[in-house]
């Protein structure tokens, strides 16, 4: 079959396996759009080094991925294994994850930021046979897995393929059913969570986005523009898959820079992107400029924008932001999104679910609540399986996967309320995470890192609100003994956890809130908080939490 194109992907529906894999899925795409552009690529460092800029058609992507393919197959990857990809958004992310999908290997995105013991703990607990890495990240990921006491073979972009770890193993494209990746999430106990997440999650993902219709409704030809990072699932899951899906073209940002970014946006023609609240917030902060409506953006997609911005935004630069709602636990499986009008912009509201989305609101008794009060959502597919297009499971926590379904409904966590219209509207967390420039970060997991400190007793750790970045890191801590400075603990942090998650605000404390059983008292904590930054009596430690390679 050649790739010098079909004209429609629907036209090889019936030739391939469509709904057999990502890369089945791929592949069908590239064989009938052969040179159309599938990837526009900046001239912007995408690590430590710079990618080629220019356009990659569905054609030179298809060749692209079956060398590696070729690669991996060779040292004798197959189903049952997985591999660490430590690439940022480059080109290579994409190359290897769809050739190793379709010889039946997991992929396990790797958050860039990550440092030291975080890296151990993935390497050990995914038990990743390989890690496929940025040059200037190679030596620590080698420690790391040293340390973890998985010595995996590691390797960059341009390198000979090793062969794996744990040896060879069957090869084949797997199905629906088959692992795809597995994506880790902050939860609130500490070490993340290891989502096992299947080939069906990500196809429907590219179908959801294809079908939703409305305001985003996607057109032959749409070029999407998003500076996420392909490690989390929007960008992974819903971007990727959603220009795969309909014959698209993807342009990855390294990241997103207020000061380039309308140049991007116009340079590449995009007429789609997506967002997260921090980044209306920072465009809005520059000045107005007779170019604001210059570009060919029809909507926007992403979650978080300010109330108070929203409506000003719009108005600004001409195109809708759609909010909505999802997890990299649901997918798009159970996502929301406010895609019909009335948006009800400036209320926090993401939407009404469609028909193939159940929800409850429920108090701390499970009971349902009335109209206009918030309470947990909990969400699942209508239908006979409730878990379709949601992860699979946890790995290696039965336990905490059975706790997220109980009662046949997955427990967001997310506190929200239904208005009269059956719109939803978000309130708060209701989990002890924090949000921060869209990561999320469990206060329990810096804590345990912070109190390996030496001179440090006991530390709380709780979100703070921030301006531009929704939450700050706050911490709270004990001292065994006089000796610590702030920036002397910050700079220990940043050594040892991902910069994001290192506190932006410090206090030194006599004792902190706890139960009777002497844990944290979590609410007594963000009082306490909340008190000593209105008397001025946290430190501002943030100017020190720069972004790392």
């Amino acid at each position: 079959m050649s790739a010098q194109g079909h004209g429609s992907v629907e036209d090889l529906h019936s030739e391939l396996a469509w709904d057999a894999s990502v890369f089945s899925r791929f592949q069908a795409t590239a064989l009938a759009k052969g040179e159309a552009a599938f990837l526009k690529v900046l001239d912007e460092p995408a690590g430590g080094d710079r990618v080629a800029a220019g356009v990659v058609s569905y054609a030179v992507m298809l060749q692209r991925v079956e060398a590696w393919k070729a690669a991996f197959r060779q040292q004798g990857y197959g189903r049952g294994h997985r591999v660490g990809l430590l690439l940022k958004n480059r080109p290579d992310f994409l190359e290897a994850w769809f050739a190793l999908n379709a010889l039946g290997v997991s992929v396990v995105p790797i958050n860039s930021y990550l440092r030291g013991s975080e890296l151990e703990y993935i390497v050990a607990h995914s038990e990743m046979t390989a890690a496929l890495v940025l040059p200037e990240r190679s030596a620590e990921v080698v420690s790391a897995s040293v340390a973890s006491g998985r010595p995996i073979p590691v390797f960059s972009p341009g390198e000979q393929v090793p062969a794996p770890f744990d040896g060879p193993r069957d090869q084949g494209e797997g199905d629906a059913a088959s692992e795809c990746a597995l994506l880790y999430t902050s939860g609130t106990t500490g070490r993340p969570k290891g989502c096992v997440l299947t080939n069906e999650y990500f196809l429907y993902s590219g179908d959801w986005y294809r079908d939703i219709g409305g305001t985003m409704a996607l057109r032959e030809g749409d070029r999407m523009l998003t500076p996420l990072p392909v490690y989390h699932m929007n960008a992974m899951a819903v971007s990727v898959m959603a220009m795969v899906t309909v014959g698209g073209c993807l342009i990855l940002l390294d990241r997103f820079r207020p000061t380039t970014w309308w140049d991007h946006v116009r340079e590449t023609r995009a007429t789609c992107l997506h967002y997260l609240g921090v980044m209306p917030s920072m465009l809005m902060g520059a000045p107005a400029s007779p170019r604001d409506r210059d570009h060919c953006v029809r909507f926007g997609f992403g979650a978080g924008v300010d109330k108070q911005l929203h409506g000003p935004f719009e108005e600004r630069f001409g195109f809708p932001l759609v909010e909505a709602w999802a997890m990299t636990e649901t997918g798009s499986g159970g996502a929301i999104c406010a895609n019909r009008e009335p948006r009800k912009i400036g209320t926090s509201c993401f939407g009404r679910p469609s028909a193939d989305v159940e929800v409850r609101i429920v108090d701390e008794a499970g009971n349902d609540v009335e109209c206009d009060l918030p309470g947990e959502l909990l969400v699942r597919r209508a239908g006979p399986n409730p878990r379709f297009g949601f992860f699979r499971d946890y790995l290696k926590d039965p336990q905490a996967t059975d706790e997220a379904w109980a009662g046949g409904w997955f427990h967001t966590g997310d506190v929200v309320s239904r208005d009269r219209d059956g719109d939803l509207h978000f309130v708060d967390r209701k989990k002890n995470v924090i949000r921060r420039s869209g990561e999320n970060i469990a206060a329990v997991e810096v804590e345990t890192v912070l109190n390996e400190h030496p001179l440090i007793r006991q530390s709380g750790v709780t979100a703070t609100p921030d301006p531009v970045r929704g939450d700050e890191v706050a911490a709270l801590i004990v001292l065994e003994r006089p000796g610590l400075e702030p920036e002397d603990l910050v700079r220990w942090g940043l050594e040892r956890m991902a910069y994001y998650k290192v506190p932006g605000w410090i206090a030194f404390v006599d004792a902190l809130p706890l139960t009777a059983t002497e844990k944290i008292q979590r609410a007594g904590l963000k009082a306490q908080v909340e008190e000593l930054m209105a008397k001025g009596a946290l430190q501002d430690m943030r100017h020190l939490k720069k972004q790392q390679l």
